[in-house]
């Protein structure tokens, strides 16, 4: 068997392995078996490729460097992955995902010079395929680093707009595809800056006006525009598995931002390009919140409902993760559970800021899987709830989504709290969600409000049901 074959197989078990890997990230049960698989995946496929030689002239070089951008690589990912909060979790995703897109950029860049300099005249699919790979990684690196400063909350995370913006962006493209053009036409390795620099500029641009409710759905289609650029340079390289690894994250993220617009009831146009997330009257406007009566209590009286109570619901959303409460929340459940009352946590699809973000908050804190009920399925048990206790949820629980036609949200699926026969909600303020609308659930005569740090609030909540 010569080399080369040897390699092909390598790549093969290691394409299977990126198959296997995301069948077991489709369930939060087999999600962390399919994160080992794909990293077990990933580790033949690099190290066949260090054995890769192709033809005469072209034999793989430069080893030691590749060698020190793997250390350094290392040194900055493992202690960045081990040591990030969840709460950071979406922005260490969006970063590393700009990552991918800005390295598949430069590997099409490199390519492409290196064939002008060797005076080679390659055919118009093949520089196609690597001006794809340097417009949609720049763009994806670019997106990418503006969604980071958004929810790093270094710069806004709410919309940034200005006038004619989508008139702006258009041309950006037309000039965008106009370099490609130029550069496939005259040669001129001049027109293949103009194109990235382009491209960085429309990345930032595309990122800009979304905010919001949002921001899961824009990182799913960051991640699906890195898979594609990857693919791309794949082609250029004549890598198969690297054509295989970028097309199933493509496709992947494609759909998991068409599955995520779903749940948002908002087609996918409607989530780039309406600025949801801009401040509303309703959120911003003078006699709002703070002139409507509310009913608030306290953690005893909070804690006695629970106590008596035969079933009871918990919504998760990005306040628990802000707060760390997860574990806390755990031992709530566990302590309702000893006293015989049923509990559930129902997860709605676009909680917190990427897409399964409370599933692994709460896996996190060894919560047992089946307990977590996904949105149509939560909403059917809530009317034989009790108690519906919301925790650092908002938006996901709005019932003007359902019952206001001028709201922004409107249509967009929700966890029906309002069902269940009271609710609980563990708020730090009357101020609104990340979507910047108020929520009416608040005023809703079922509602008992409980203001305070979620994971100081809940811990005293365990002490006041343990203590009945």
């Amino acid at each position: 068997m010569t080399r080369a074959t040897v390699i092909d197989v390598l790549y093969l078990v290691a394409a299977t392995t990126f198959l296997i890997a995301l069948k077991g990230l489709g369930s939060p049960r087999r999600a962390r078996q399919g994160n080992v698989v794909a990293a077990i995946g990933m580790a033949i496929a690099v190290g066949a490729t260090f054995f890769y030689q192709s033809t005469p002239g072209h034999s793989l070089g430069n080893i030691g460097l590749m060698m020190l951008g793997m250390v350094i690589g290392t040194v900055v990912a493992v202690p960045a992955a081990r040591l990030v909060q969840m709460t950071a979790m979406p922005q260490l995703v969006a970063i590393f995902n700009g990552v991918g897109g800005g390295a598949a950029a430069l590997v099409s860049i490199t390519e492409l010079i290196a064939q002008r300099s060797e005076g080679a005249h390659p055919a118009i699919y093949v520089s196609i395929e690597v001006l794809l790979g340097v417009l949609i990684g720049t763009v994806s690196f670019s997106g990418s680093a503006i969604a980071y400063a958004k929810l790093q909350e270094l710069m806004t995370g709410r919309p940034v707009t200005y006038p004619a913006q989508q008139v702006i962006n258009a041309l950006f493209g037309v000039a965008a595809l106009a370099s490609m053009v130029l550069v496939v036409s005259t040669g001129n390795t001049l027109w293949l800056w103009v194109l990235l620099a382009i491209a960085a500029v429309l990345g930032v641009a595309f990122v800009l006006p979304i905010g919001g409710a949002d921001v899961p759905v824009l990182i799913s289609l960051l991640n699906s525009f890195t898979g594609l650029a990857v693919a791309a340079s794949g082609f250029t390289l004549h890598s198969t598995v690297l054509i295989v690894a970028g097309t199933l994250v493509g496709a992947s993220g494609i759909l998991l931002t068409r599955l995520m617009s779903k749940a948002m009831g908002r087609s996918l146009a409607n989530v780039l390009f309406s600025a949801f997330g801009s401040a509303t009257p309703s959120a911003t406007g003078a006699g709002g919140a703070a002139e409507r009566p509310v009913r608030s209590g306290t953690p005893d009286d909070i804690g006695v409902l629970l106590a008596y109570a035969e079933k009871v619901a918990i919504i998760p959303g990005y306040g628990l993760a802000v707060a760390q409460a997860q574990h806390t929340v755990r031992e709530l459940a566990d302590e309702l559970e000893k006293r015989g009352v049923e509990v559930f946590y129902a997860i709605h699809p676009v909680a917190g800021r990427m897409p399964g973000h409370m599933n692994v908050l709460l896996a996190e804190a060894n919560v047992p899987y089946e307990k977590l009920l996904e949105m149509d399925e939560a909403n059917s048990e809530l009317s034989t709830c009790d108690v519906a206790l919301v925790v650092g949820a908002n938006d996901t629980v709005n019932p003007a989504a359902v019952d206001d036609s001028t709201s922004p949200i409107f249509g967009m699926p929700i966890i029906h709290a309002d069902l269940a026969s009271n609710v609980v909600f563990l708020k730090r303020s009357m101020r609104p969600g990340f979507a910047g609308i108020e929520n009416e659930l608040l005023y809703n005569p079922k509602t008992i409000l409980l203001f305070g740090d979620a994971k100081d609030t809940l811990t005293k909540l365990v002490a006041s049901v343990t203590a009945h």
